[in-house]
């Protein structure tokens, strides 16, 4: 997987999303980490605020953070280093942003349940990553 996901163009892009600690991070995993942590928790705050059937600044809040980290996490791909992994990265990266904006256009949750799903998948595949990249 070394290789996938640019360092410094995930850094950047996540400096620029919002700084989220990340000045102390140097190791690549552990910035994806925290993006996809950062992105679940956002997801799922955007979630609850549909379910609830009010709209509050936490929707807007955690709508924005969570496309501007799947932006993050699609600008830090490399699609020549990696490949078909990448590709298929980006797709669900892009399936995500596009349940996100579907629900808040119908004021459901329905697309983002099951992009949360998935995001979490991967999230715990990248930590599985990091276990043994550590080893």
């Amino acid at each position: 997987m070394n290789g996938i996901m640019s360092y410094n163009v995930a850094s950047e892009a996540y400096k620029q999303a919002e700084n989220l600690g990340l000045a102390e991070v140097t190791n690549p995993h552990e910035i994806i980490q925290k993006l996809f942590n950062e992105l679940i928790k956002s997801m799922s705050l955007f979630e609850e605020s549909l379910k609830e059937k009010t709209h509050s600044e936490t929707r807007s809040s955690s709508f924005a953070r969570s496309l501007t980290i799947i932006y993050s996490l699609q600008s830090s791909l490399d699609f020549e280093k990696g490949g078909e992994i990448s590709t298929n990265l980006f797709r669900i990266y892009e399936y995500s942003r596009q349940q996100l904006i579907s629900d808040l256009k119908n004021a459901k949750a329905e697309g983002v349940t099951n992009a949360i799903h998935i995001i979490k998948e991967i999230a715990g595949a990248w930590d599985q990553i990091a276990d043994e990249v550590k080893k």
